[in-house]
């Protein structure tokens, strides 16, 4: 499975997704991540796990904490995939416009 299979897939989750926000604002601790989410502080660190597996985070031991960070290598190959459908479908939306538009003149 490609990258950015895993991290669509990762992505599906509207957990993991808040996870995700919490971690925009720098590097936590899974406690500090687990605060005001619906769910325990031991399925938060599976979503992490998710999360890592498909490289949209990665952990560091600090002491007695696994702080966790957004991983931007991971996010960047995800941003490379949809941008690619974001092209395609620009230039069908040219495409479709300059054919409305020779119909028009």
């Amino acid at each position: 499975m490609a990258n950015s299979d895993l991290a669509l897939e990762a992505l599906a989750d509207p957990t993991r997704r808040a996870i995700l926000e919490r971690l925009l604002s720098g590097p936590l601790p899974v406690k500090e991540i687990a605060t005001q989410l619906p769910v325990t502080r031991p399925a938060v660190s599976q979503h992490l796990g998710v999360l890592k597996r498909a490289g949209l985070v990665s952990v560091e031991q600090q002491g007695t904490f696994r702080v966790y960070r957004l991983e931007a290598g991971g996010l960047e190959a995800l941003r490379a995939y949809l941008d690619n459908f974001w092209s395609v479908a620009l230039a069908q939306f040219a495409q479709a416009a300059a054919r409305t538009q020779g119909r028009d003149s």
